[in-house]
């Protein structure tokens, strides 16, 4: 029977979960915290990774607050006791949290170390699977608490004493390891945590039954980690391997297994990466296994290295097993996107460039696994922000992007990896250019005119699309586009055809020379004024002198 009492901290303040942590050496007083969570939804997560013995929570709190907690608690979980935190004004919802079981509460402005210790203290001696004393096994520090220290940034000397630690973790070697369960994949018609057992107790059972593996493991030895509680690895599950020098390949062939049999694929050859195929389906899981090392004092470093592993997740979601040695080289980091540029070319209407440059620069971005999942949402969330707003003081007819805005901040912020964040944007981005096309339609027939004006009065001179697309605003790429869609010729035939009839107009009415007229026109090469006037009129600028000049 247990003589240690297993706490889980939920609370949405991460300043009181803190708080609560270091109050005093709940080692020293038979209590250990095992987990933390920051909403109901992630602490019933934590419950069936942890296992608590007390559950110590806030009444108010995002997406599931504690009455909605506890009562699930004790629905599923009935042996597990639930004290509340509250404030002054929560009394109504306390007294609702009695009628679920719950074991006591505390005001939080009266949060004080020793009425904390006495409420625990009184909660635990209730609680028939341990023999609660109140203080510590008197065994000194066991394997779990040290590590969360060494997790946590303590050195090695800090953690325990050098002969503790070496009793407590007897191998050659450490490599950690880390499983993320996807959201939504948490098991069919299950409760998240309910769809197999907790990692520590996964590795074991995959290393124990295997005699091949077992001999080229040598002997190894599996110890649970606190999870992260934040970021897109929270929710995973961290273990530390302590086996032999040299062993990491026997345990990454373990670890390629029992991925393959999450997924419900044949394990690949042990040594061979696996591949990304771009299969519909992402794997229900996500492991990671760090980098050898032989020093306790590595862990927080080894720690963080796992966690990023898990992250990139966001950008690997056809990967099972992630390793640091198979991350692909990646080029120097992306610089800033150029807002500035891209609201200014918005502005002038060049909205062919800007959407150009966005995609591809977000395609870069979407490929560098450097760049967090919260760096990358955040950016598209502002992009999708700022082109509404310009395109709303553009007069151009945004009401229903800006309507449906946060539905598209919502869909982003829950994207499960990079690929589907950039179809979204994407999405976004073909609604926004169907306005700008609508937008085009509507005034397309007074800037044709406009535009036919302009071509019409200053046809001598040496016009092109980029200088017409410089007077007017217009980007020349798409004023091409637009000419041709608004008008029976294109750009270049439109100018040709006026230039011709006034040519016709001075070949008709005298004997300035067939030269002078080319340059009257607007061409400086008296042959290609000739070549383009047979081409329109089917006679050279001779012929029809001779044939319509002043007096026939």
């Amino acid at each position: 029977m247990e003589n240690i009492c297993r706490i889980l901290i939920v609370d949405d303040e991460v300043l009181v979960r803190q708080g609560i942590k270091h109050y005093l050496d709940w080692e020293q007083y038979g209590f250990r915290i095992v987990g933390e969570a920051s909403n109901g939804r992630e602490g019933l997560e934590a419950i069936e990774r942890v296992r608590p013995h007390i559950v110590l929570t806030d009444i108010v709190m995002p997406i599931m607050e504690g009455e909605e907690f506890t009562r699930l608690i004790k629905k599923h979980h009935p042996d597990i006791e639930v004290i509340v935190l509250s404030s002054y004004g929560e009394f109504d919802y306390v007294r609702s949290t009695f009628q679920n079981g719950v074991a006591d509460y505390i005001l939080k402005p009266k949060l004080e170390t020793q009425e904390l210790l006495r409420v625990l203290q009184n909660t635990a001696r209730r609680i028939a699977s341990i023999r609660y004393t109140g203080e510590g096994s008197g065994e000194g520090p066991d394997a779990e608490t040290v590590l969360e220290k060494l997790a946590s940034g303590y050195g090695a000397d800090e953690s325990a004493p050098p002969a503790v630690l070496a009793e407590l973790f007897p191998h050659e070697q450490f490599v950690l390891v880390g499983r993320l369960r996807p959201a939504g994949r948490s098991g069919a018609g299950k409760r998240a945590g309910e769809n197999g057992p907790p990692l520590a107790e996964r590795l074991r059972q995959a290393l124990a039954p295997n005699a091949f593996l077992a001999a080229a493991l040598g002997p190894a030895r599996v110890y649970g980690l606190p999870a992260p509680a934040s970021g897109a690895a929270a929710g995973s599950e961290a273990v530390l391997v302590g086996l032999g020098t040299g062993r990491r390949t026997a345990l990454l062939a373990a670890l390629r297994e029992c991925a393959a049999a999450e997924a419900g694929a044949p394990a690949p050859p042990a040594g061979l990466a696996p591949t990304s195929s771009g299969a519909a389906a992402a794997p229900p899981e996500f492991w990671a296994a760090g980098t050898a090392f032989a020093a306790l004092g590595e862990l927080s470093a080894a720690y963080r290295q796992l966690r990023e592993l898990l992250e990139s997740r966001f950008y690997f979601p056809d990967r099972a097993l992630m390793l640091p040695e198979e991350l692909p080289e990646v080029g120097e980091p992306l610089p800033a996107f150029n807002l500035r540029l891209f609201t200014e070319e918005i502005k002038r209407e060049h909205f062919a460039e800007a959407f150009r440059d966005l995609r591809e620069y977000t395609a870069r971005m979407a490929a560098d696994y450097r760049s967090t999942p919260v760096g990358l949402k955040s950016f598209l969330g502002n992009i999708v922000f700022n082109l509404i707003t310009l395109l709303g003081n553009m007069d151009y007819d945004a009401a229903d992007l800006d309507e449906a805005k946060y539905g598209f901040f919502r869909e982003i912020e829950e994207a499960q990896d990079a690929r589907s964040a950039l179809f979204l944007l994407e999405s976004f981005l073909l609604k926004a250019e169907a306005k700008i096309a609508e937008h085009a339609g509507q005034t397309g027939g007074a800037n044709m005119k406009k535009l036919l004006a302009y071509i019409d009065e200053h046809y001598a001179e040496p016009l092109s699309l980029t200088g017409l697309g410089r007077y007017f605003h217009f980007n020349p790429s798409y004023l091409s586009s637009y000419f041709a869609t608004h008008n029976k010729e294109g750009f270049s035939e439109y100018l040709n055809k006026i230039r011709v009839s006034r040519a016709e107009e001075l070949l008709r009415e005298g004997e300035i020379s067939i030269s002078e007229i080319s340059g009257r026109v607007g061409y400086s090469d008296p042959g290609y004024f000739t070549k383009v006037f047979k081409k329109q009129t089917g006679l050279s600028p001779s012929q029809y002198r001779r044939q319509h000049g002043a007096g026939r």
